[in-house]
């Protein structure tokens, strides 16, 4: 996929992106559930780089949403502490064992982790 000017960006490209961050704003999280069918489908990565590539993605979406939520008095960052913690140490394991997974075990996590998640809030 190479650079792009701003000007030649397929809209298709924004327009996941855009989905990822309200995601991220409305929900707190999610964006990566749009961004890895996106990635993969649109800019037809495969579905490691897609991952990987959601991560990088999410990074600066999340860092921004929870900006806005500090700023607004919406975040404990107290009571976040040590989730933070769990989830930089999980964070790292993840990224330490994601190289060595068949992407099919990947796919299937992934779609579990979703459909785990979709239940969870519907009900």
């Amino acid at each position: 996929m190479g650079g792009f000017a701003l000007n030649e960006i397929p809209w298709r490209y924004l327009a996941a992106g855009a989905a990822a961050g309200l995601c991220n704003g409305f929900f707190g999280g999610g964006g990566g559930s749009v961004l890895v069918p996106a990635l993969t489908g649109f800019c037809k990565l495969e579905q490691r780089k897609a991952f990987a590539t959601s991560v990088a993605v999410i990074l600066p979406l999340c860092a921004l949403s929870a900006g806005i939520y500090l700023w607004r008095g919406g975040l404990d960052l107290m009571t976040a502490l040590p989730y933070l913690a769990g989830g930089a140490l999980g964070g790292w394991m993840g990224g330490k064992w994601f190289g060595g997974m068949k992407v099919s075990w990947l796919r299937r996590a992934f779609g579990l982790l979703l459909l785990y998640g979709g239940i969870k809030s519907f009900l």
